[in-house]
C-alpha cells in the first residue's frame, strides 16, 4: 500500500535524478477496498448468528422493539412443549427460582425479557413471569415479532 516508483518520461529534462526514477505520488486504494468489502461480508454473515437459537413461534403484534443496553440481555424462553430455558440453558422448573435469584445477584440490571411460544397457555407464561419477579427481576419484557394486527382499526 506503500508509493510506487515510475520513470521519468516525455519532453525535456532540466537536470537528472539519480538512479533514473522518481516517487509516484498516487495511492492504490484497490486494497484497501478489498479488504473492507471482506470484512463487509464477513459481518453480514456472522450477524444472524449472534441471537439466541432457542426455536419458538413468537406472536405477532403491532409494539416496537425496546431500545438496547450495554449489557447483555437475560432472555428466559418457554417452549412450545413447555421447558423452559435461561438463554439456550434447560432449567426445571422447581430451580427456576434459585437460578433466576443467582443470577439477578450478580447483575447489575434487573430488566429481563421472556419469550414464549404462541402455543403456550397464558397460565404457564404467568407462572414463569412471577417466577421472574420472585427471582429478583422486577423489569420484564415479552418479545413478540412485528407485523401482527393492530386493534387500532381507525389507521
Amino acid at each position: 500500500m506503500g508509493a510506487g516508483v515510475m520513470k521519468a518520461s516525455g519532453g525535456r529534462r532540466r537536470r537528472r535524478v539519480r538512479g533514473g526514477a522518481q516517487p509516484m505520488a498516487e495511492i492504490n486504494v484497490t486494497p484497501f477496498v478489498d479488504v473492507m468489502l471482506v470484512l463487509l461480508i464477513i459481518f453480514m454473515v456472522s450477524a444472524p448468528l449472534l441471537t439466541v437459537g432457542v426455536p419458538v413461534e413468537l406472536p405477532k403484534t403491532a409494539a416496537g422493539a425496546l431500545p438496547t443496553e450495554a449489557e447483555e440481555p437475560l432472555t428466559v424462553t418457554v417452549t412450545a412443549e413447555g421447558a423452559i430455558q435461561i438463554q439456550t440453558t434447560d432449567v426445571a422448573r422447581d430451580e427456576l427460582i434459585g437460578r433466576l435469584r443467582a443470577i439477578a445477584a450478580e447483575r447489575a440490571s434487573d430488566r429481563v425479557f421472556l419469550r414464549a411460544d404462541g402455543a403456550v397457555p397464558y397460565e404457564q407464561v404467568m407462572q414463569v413471569m412471577g417466577a421472574l419477579n420472585a427471582g429478583g427481576f422486577t423489569n420484564i419484557g415479552l418479545v413478540t415479532d412485528v407485523g401482527g394486527p393492530s386493534l387500532d382499526a381507525g389507521q
